[in-house]
């Protein structure tokens, strides 16, 4: 008798769909699991409250991991329950700072040689990001583009610091570290300036890159919003002047999905993106009527996302992050929700009937099109998704649920 996903192989070779290709090519696409996650953006600089940057975790689930070893604990069990072979976001405010206070602009490579070494034993990759939030020169809301030429001295060297910083850790792993630089610069109420705040974020990143590092162990990324908590009217780093920027140096763009309006399909500019810049980052989010953060699921955003991404060819040319923080739920579900869902995304990129569905649009069928389209929502993808958890050793289904609901038993709920 023919198991589930033979059944469902053989109904999307009817499509001209090759299922095993999917499985193996959605093997070869990691995801950046975002640390920030576990334990509500608060990082290890003995700080008491998250602050600056328009960032709000909300709720209170028990078992926030407040140490590092706790925190990796809590990743190792993701990593766990997860198909596929991954990565670590880390921002530069969880460095392992042994309990010394270090400033922004003095963290190295042995602030963060711990997590490096972590991350060869459990054999992922590794992403990073400065923190220009949550730190008493971030108070006013302003920190590259500051009015202040002092306070924006300080944040250039942070920059510039954790640039360094991913090009050692880069090399130590023989992987690209992709660096991200997101600011929370902005006003709450209308400015009479526009103009001036951008030309010092300009000047500012400008020198932050002067340094050429190795692009094998290191490449950049800047990424835009449209506004957020206490930042409602203005953002300096807004679409249009991360895009002009990155277009200019040759940077990577990165797309959060909860930086736009509400209305606004971000799978509809990654085709335009990439026509002038190098690569892409995508940061995978779910905003519910503002920049909120919810966990990732498998929703007509997320999936109109990875589709343009697949069917433009642009999974080589496309790193993928996750940036959600929800303290409402178990915070290790919730990431394993995330990147389960997004990894679902993809794959249902990757059975769409791509050649007929090409075929009939180049020949002007788009009643075929529009049928092909419809069909396709309905094949057995979960047939084929849970044949590539059982290849890669992980469980199928909800399986994972009562992993989770053991590990939130036994180590969570004694915190």
């Amino acid at each position: 008798m023919a198991t589930f996903y033979e059944l469902a192989r053989d109904a999307y070779a009817r499509l001209g769909v090759d299922a095993e290709a999917a499985i193996d090519q959605l093997g070869k696409v990691p995801i950046s699991v975002h640390c920030w996650q576990g334990d509500d953006v608060a990082g290890f600089e003995n700080t008491t409250s998250l602050s600056g940057g328009g960032i709000q975790a909300t709720g209170n689930f028990p078992g926030k991991a407040t140490t590092i070893a706790q925190l990796r604990q809590d990743l190792e069990k993701v990593y766990s329950l997860l198909p596929g072979r991954h990565r670590l976001n880390l921002h530069a405010s969880y460095g392992d700072f042994g309990g010394k206070s270090v400033s922004r602009t003095d963290i190295g490579i042995e602030h963060f040689q711990s997590w490096i070494d972590w991350c060869k034993t459990t054999d992922i990759g590794f992403d990073f990001n400065p923190t220009y939030f949550a730190h008493p020169l971030a108070d006013d809301g302003f920190t590259l583009s500051n009015r202040d030429r002092g306070v924006r001295d300080f944040w250039i060297e942070h920059g510039k610091a954790c640039r360094r910083i991913s090009a050692a850790a880069g090399e130590q792993l023989g992987e690209t570290v992709v660096t991200n630089f997101w600011v929370p610069d902005a006003y709450k109420d209308t400015p009479f300036d526009r103009a001036s705040p951008r030309e010092r974020l300009q000047a500012s990143l400008d020198e932050i890159f002067s340094d050429t590092l190795d692009p094998k162990f290191t490449v950049d990324a800047v990424e835009s919003k449209l506004f957020g908590l206490g930042a409602e009217s203005y953002t300096v780093g807004s679409h249009e002047f991360y895009l002009g920027y990155a277009i200019s140096r040759q940077k990577l763009y990165c797309l959060d999905a909860g930086h736009f309006h509400p209305t606004e399909s971000i799978g509809d500019k990654i085709s335009s993106i990439l026509k002038f810049v190098p690569e892409m980052l995508l940061h995978v989010s779910r905003g519910v009527r503002w920049d909120s953060d919810h966990v990732v699921i498998m929703d007509d955003q997320t999936r109109g996302i990875m589709e343009e991404v697949v069917r433009g060819g642009f999974l080589p040319r496309t790193h993928i992050g996750l940036d959600f923080f929800d303290a409402s739920i178990n915070r290790i579900a919730a990431w394993v929700i995330g990147v389960r869902s997004t990894q679902k995304c993809v794959l249902s990129a990757l059975l769409e009937p791509a050649t007929m569905l090409r075929n009939a649009e180049e020949s002007c069928d788009f009643t075929t099109r529009l049928a092909l389209l419809e069909e396709a929502k309905i094949l057995p993808l979960g047939a084929v998704w849970d044949e590539f958890c059982r290849r890669n050793e992980v469980p199928t289904g909800t399986d994972w649920l009562m992993d989770i609901k053991d590990y939130e038993a036994t180590v969570l709920n004694s915190r």
